[in-house]
């Protein structure tokens, strides 16, 4: 049986607009997520406190945060990769603090390495003091695991090795775990067994697919999870975000593809969908092209408006 309702995790703001090289302005941000609890969007990605050094795009992070209209029920997560950036996300007035703040590893050692120039180890050794400064705070933590299928380097990432990084996230505190196929390779199957792993380890409402839609699997690997109960997934809306590992290959899984698959399950969102399209026309409208979503693009055709 599949789960009667699903939450869906916006990561646009953060995962999508982070990698695009134009500059998007803090207004935009703000109205982006503004829109997006609108449309019924309980969980949102906002931004990350990281160095602006590596990523620009996130520079304006506090002044996002304080430019919220927080809404009572919506969870508001940032992405933290060390106790520098979680203190940065705590600065501003408690009406600024995050809700939530995620920490990211990877299930593979050429990619962890690559990426934060350490050990998958090492990487956990970092979190421990974030993880333990955040929860005392009363902010709760989320785990991301990248590359949990494969890697860009290693290639084929072992169910074994996701196992691993989930218990070490187990260890340190982290209280939920999300498995992403971070290069969109996965296929239901494989899926299904990296999940399994870190259904051992987790409850159901304490585990999160993130899916990458690089080769067209993101929603068929969506299913998979579905089919074990797994209720949790990120998205993000317009499929912001491209896949920095394969040239020219969209990213996250788009919102709107995702809610449309739930809605023909008979599965609730809370989610509007015409409203969800409007979103992504807006930030579409703003980036200046047309949405990588191809629910948007129907819907928008349908009425009419031209990409």
């Amino acid at each position: 049986m599949l789960p009667s309702r699903v939450t869906l995790v916006d990561v646009g703001p953060r995962d999508g607009l982070q990698n695009e090289k134009q500059p998007v302005a803090a207004e935009h941000k703000i109205e982006l997520v503004h829109r997006l609890q609108s449309a019924g969007l309980r969980e949102i990605e906002v931004t990350s406190f990281v160095s602006p050094k590596w990523v620009p795009q996130m520079a304006d992070n506090a002044q996002v945060m304080a430019g919220l209209r927080r809404r009572a029920g919506v969870r508001y997560s940032v992405l933290v990769p060390n106790l520098k950036g979680l203190e940065a996300a705590l600065q501003p007035a408690r009406d600024g603090w995050p809700d939530e703040v995620v920490v990211f590893g990877a299930a593979s050692e050429a990619f962890s390495q690559k990426n934060i120039n350490c050990s998958i180890a090492e990487s956990i050794e970092r979190f421990a003091p974030v993880v333990a400064a955040a929860r005392e705070a009363g902010i709760k933590v989320r785990g991301a695991i990248s590359c949990a299928l494969a890697c860009p380097y290693e290639g084929e990432v072992s169910p074994d090795r996701v196992e691993q990084v989930v218990r070490l996230m187990q260890g340190i505190g982290v209280q939920h775990v999300g498995v992403a196929d971070t290069i969109g390779v996965g296929t239901p199957r494989r899926v299904q067994a990296a999940m399994e792993r870190a259904l051992k380890h987790y409850p159901l409402a304490e585990v999160s697919g993130h899916f990458h839609d690089t080769y067209g699997q993101a929603l068929a690997n969506i299913y998979a999870c579905l089919e074990l109960g797994v209720h949790c997934f990120d998205a993000s809306v317009a499929g912001l975000g491209g896949c920095p590992y394969a040239k020219g290959a969209t990213g996250n899984v788009a919102t709107e593809d995702v809610v449309f698959l739930l809605h023909g399950l008979g599965i609730e969102t809370g989610i509007d969908l015409d409203a969800l399209v409007d979103t992504a026309a807006f930030v579409s409208g703003v980036l200046g092209r047309k949405p990588v979503s191809c629910v948007a693009n129907a819907v928008l055709a349908k009425r009419g408006v031209p990409a």
